[in-house]
C-alpha cells in the first residue's frame, strides 16, 4: 500500500544539509507532484543550533541526537551530512540496520567503505544513494550506473576540485604564485583553513576511487590511487604551457587499459582545444569516453551548499518514487569484477621537463644521451632564458613509459652540470 507520507530524517545540519532542506522547502509541491507522496523533514539532528540558518524549524523537528533520527520507526530515509568517517560510517550502517533507506554525499566514507555500505544494503533491500559524492551538483553517478551502463567506461578524466581549479585559473590569469593566489582562496572561501585535503589531491582521489569503481565495476582501494597535488606548480610552468598550446588543470583520471586500470590524480598539461581546458575557477567537469556513446562531458558547480543540496535532493526523489512502487533495493553493488590496478611506473604519456644547467658546451648533448640510453624519445627541446652561466631547458618527450623517466631524471641529477630539475609534468593528450 502506497505511503501518503514519505518522512525524512537529517544528521548534519551545515552546508549540506540546510541546502538539501531548503530545496525541498522551496520546492515542496512540484516534488509532490512529482513523486506522488509528500515528502517530510520529520528530524534534523545537528550539535549546533545557535548558528544563524536562513531555515524555518519547528522545535520538534531539531534536536542533538543523532539517535532520535536512527531509531524513529517512522522515518523512512536518512541523509547522512555530517562528512568524514567517524561516526558517520556508523550513523549509515545503523540506519540500514534499522531498515532506513539512507542519502549520502560523503565522498571520504563512500570512497573508503562503499563497498561494505552498499553490500549491506544489498543485503536488506535497502536504497543508498550518493550523487552529492562527485561533483555537487552535477549529475555523474546516476548517469554512470543507468545511462551509460551499456558502455564500456574507456576512460574519465575530470577536474574535480574546485579549489585548486580556482587556484590554477588565478595563477594563469593573473601571473601569480601558488602560495599568494592559496591566500586568496582561503580568504573568500574557496580552500579550508587546512587546504591539504585539496591542494595534495586527496580529494580528487576520494571522486575517482568512486568513479572508477562505477565505471569499471570493481572494487577500488583508494590506497592504489596514484596522489600528486599543485604545490610544485610555478609561474614559469604556467607560461611555458601557454606558449606550448597547454593549459595546466590537475586531472582526476581513470582508465581501462590492458594491463589494468589507470587510477591516477596530478596536475597535466592539457591541449587548448580539449573541453576540460576552459573549465575555470570553482566549476567542476568530468569528461567520459564510451565505447558506444563516445565522448560526452558533465560541467558545472562541484560543490556548496545548494549545488550538493540539490543533488541530496535528486537521490530523494528517486527513492521515495521506489518506496511508492515497493521497488527499493535494486542492486547498488555493480562491483561484480576484479580488476587489476596498473602501477604508476608502468603508464604511458607524454612528459613536460623543466631544469636548470650550467650553460657548458655538450651539456643537452648528454642530457639528450641519458634520455636515449633509457629509451625516451624527445619531441622538442626549448632553451628560453640564461641567466649569467645558467640556462633553463625544457623538454617534451613522445608517449614514454614513467618508470623511464623516473631513471632518466635520477641520472641527470648526478651530472655536475645540473642546477635543478625544477619541475615535470605531465602531458594529457589525447591517446
Amino acid at each position: 500500500m502506497a505511503k501518503d507520507v514519505i518522512n525524512i530524517g537529517v544528521i548534519g545540519f551545515g552546508n549540506v544539509g540546510s541546502g538539501a532542506v531548503q530545496t525541498l522547502q522551496e520546492n515542496a509541491h512540484a516534488i509532490e507532484m512529482k513523486v506522488g507522496t509528500k515528502l517530510v523533514v520529520k528530524k534534523i539532528a545537528d550539535l549546533d543550533w545557535d548558528r544563524p540558518r536562513e531555515i524555518t524549524l519547528s522545535p520538534n523537528q531539531r534536536t542533538t541526537d543523532a539517535k532520535a533520527v536512527l531509531d524513529d520507526p517512522e522515518i523512512d530515509i536518512v541523509v547522512e551530512a555530517i562528512g568524514g568517517v567517524k561516526p558517520a560510517k556508523d550513523f549509515i550502517l545503523t540506519a540500514l540496520r534499522n531498515g532506513k533507506h539512507v542519502v549520502t554525499p560523503n565522498k571520504e566514507l563512500i570512497a573508503k567503505h562503499g563497498h561494505e555500505i552498499l553490500h549491506e544494503a544489498d543485503s536488506r533491500h535497502l536504497d543508498c544513494y550518493f550523487e552529492g559524492a562527485v561533483g555537487g551538483g552535477i549529475p555523474i553517478i546516476r548517469p554512470l550506473k543507468q545511462c551509460l551502463a551499456g558502455n564500456r567506461i574507456e576512460r574519465i578524466l575530470g577536474i574535480v576540485n574546485g579549489t585548486t581549479n580556482y587556484i590554477l585559473t588565478r595563477m594563469t590569469s593573473e601571473g601569480k604564485e601558488f602560495a599568494d593566489v592559496l591566500a586568496e582562496a582561503k580568504a573568500k572561501g574557496y580552500a579550508e583553513p587546512d587546504p591539504t585535503d585539496d591542494i595534495e589531491g586527496n580529494d580528487a582521489a576520494y571522486k575517482i576511487c568512486i568513479l572508477a569503481s562505477i565505471g569499471y565495476n570493481t572494487s577500488v582501494p583508494l590506497d592504489k590511487v596514484y596522489r600528486e597535488g599543485i604545490t610544485r606548480i610555478a609561474q614559469r610552468d604556467l607560461q611555458y604551457a601557454a606558449q606550448l598550446g597547454y593549459v595546466v588543470k590537475l586531472l582526476a583520471i581513470a582508465a581501462d587499459t590492458p594491463q589494468g586500470l589507470e587510477l591516477r590524480v596530478h596536475p597535466a598539461f592539457v591541449p587548448v582545444s580539449h573541453p576540460l581546458a576552459s573549465v575555470n575557477d570553482v566549476f567542476n567537469a568530468i569528461f567520459v569516453r564510451g565505447s558506444s556513446v563516445g565522448e560526452v562531458m558533465f560541467y558545472g558547480r562541484g560543490a556548496g551548499s545548494r549545488p550538493t543540496g540539490s543533488a541530496v535532493v535528486g537521490d530523494l526523489i528517486e527513492i521515495a518514487r521506489n518506496i511508492k512502487v515497493n521497488g527499493t533495493g535494486r542492486v547498488s553493488c555493480t562491483c561484480f569484477e576484479d580488476k587489476q590496478i596498473k602501477p604508476m611506473e608502468e603508464v604511458l604519456t607524454k612528459y613536460y621537463l623543466r631544469m636548470e644547467v650550467r650553460d657548458r658546451p655538450g651539456v643537452l648533448a648528454r642530457i639528450a644521451t641519458i634520455f636515449g640510453e633509457e629509451q625516451v624519445s624527445v619531441a622538442s627541446v626549448v632553451q628560453k632564458s640564461s641567466r649569467g652561466d645558467v640556462a633553463e631547458i625544457v623538454w617534451i618527450t613522445h608517449q614514454t613509459v614513467e618508470k623511464q623517466v623516473r631513471r632518466s631524471l635520477e641520472r641527470i641529477e648526478r651530472l655536475d652540470e645540473l642546477k635543478q630539475i625544477c619541475n615535470w609534468i605531465r602531458v594529457e593528450d589525447e591517446q
